[in-house]
């Protein structure tokens, strides 16, 4: 629910990143989206990131503290319009917050109070959420979003399957962290309709390892593969890597380590009909966000 306040589970350090997915109001005037130094009313705010539409579209940045706004930063462009699904990606760098929208990166915002201090996200204005999650640099581990201090969540173990609860809808966002094994082959993530075997798959996709580095995406329906798609980007999927993967009106957005990598038609409708993740191969979770 909107405005929501969540604990940041093991404070901001270096590299880590908050990935936020929603839906901009369609008759918006303005959201919000603040790391601060607590919950309370008054609370130090790191960073205020502001799209506005007042006239026209514009992102303002700015830092609360000592009970007062500093000098503002703005530009004079927005990749929010009303109406539309985004993800909003911000990595802590040791000197900025670095920001990207949609894969593409946005703009840095220089630190003006130290990350460290900062423990808590807050969300306001006219903006649906459907998504926070938290990726952490290899080695710590990751969290979801809680308006609670609760329990980190055990490592994900391969094969590893999952429900997604209600199926996919534009907007949603699946996340996933992990390390591919040394001497890897391949390994796939699979978005099915169905747990049972031989289920639809409507988005399998499957980075390979043999000989060069490239990754297919392909659907599997009615008893067969249908036509795979291939993108030969040796760097598609890191050893070290976040995927993220975003379920549009037409098509899933694929991303990796904040960058987009493929754009993959939807072959399976409905979507709501799309409620199992399930992945395996040669490959070691971390965190997986549903």
């Amino acid at each position: 629910n909107i405005p929501f306040t969540g604990s940041i589970h093991g404070g901001l350090q270096e590299g880590k990143s908050i990935i936020l997915s929603g839906r901009v109001h369609p008759g918006i005037d303005r959201f919000h989206v603040n790391l601060q130094a607590g919950s309370m009313h008054g609370a130090n705010i790191a960073l205020h990131f502001n799209p506005r539409y007042d006239g026209h579209h514009y992102v303002v940045t700015n830092t609360f503290q000592c009970g007062s706004w500093g000098s503002e930063e703005r530009k004079q462009t927005s990749p929010f319009p009303p109406g539309s699904n985004f993800t909003l990606q911000i990595t802590v760098t040791r000197d900025f917050y670095q920001i990207s929208v949609n894969g593409s990166h946005f703009m840095d915002y220089r630190h003006r109070i130290p990350f460290h201090s900062v423990d808590t996200i807050a969300v306001g204005g006219k903006v649906d959420i459907s998504s926070i999650s938290f990726s952490t640099p290899a080695g710590f581990p990751s969290f979801p979003a809680f308006p609670q201090p609760g329990f980190p969540p055990a490592m994900p173990v391969v094969p590893y399957k999952n429900f997604i609860s209600g199926g996919l809808q534009p907007g949603r966002t699946i996340t996933i962290q992990g390390m591919v094994q040394p001497n890897a082959t391949r390994f796939h993530v699979n978005l099915q309709a169905g747990s049972m075997h031989g289920a639809n798959i409507a988005l399998h996709f499957n980075p390979r390892y043999d000989g060069h580095h490239y990754v297919v995406t392909n659907t599997f329906q009615c008893g067969s593969w249908g036509s795979e798609e291939r993108n030969q980007d040796d760097l598609s999927v890191p050893r070290f890597f976040q995927l993220t993967i975003i379920c549009e009106n037409n098509a899933f957005r694929i991303v990796v380590n904040g960058m987009q990598v493929h754009t993959y038609n939807h072959r399976i409708t409905p979507l709501q009909s799309i409620n199992t993740l399930e992945i395996d191969g040669d490959v070691q979770l971390t965190s997986v966000m549903v």
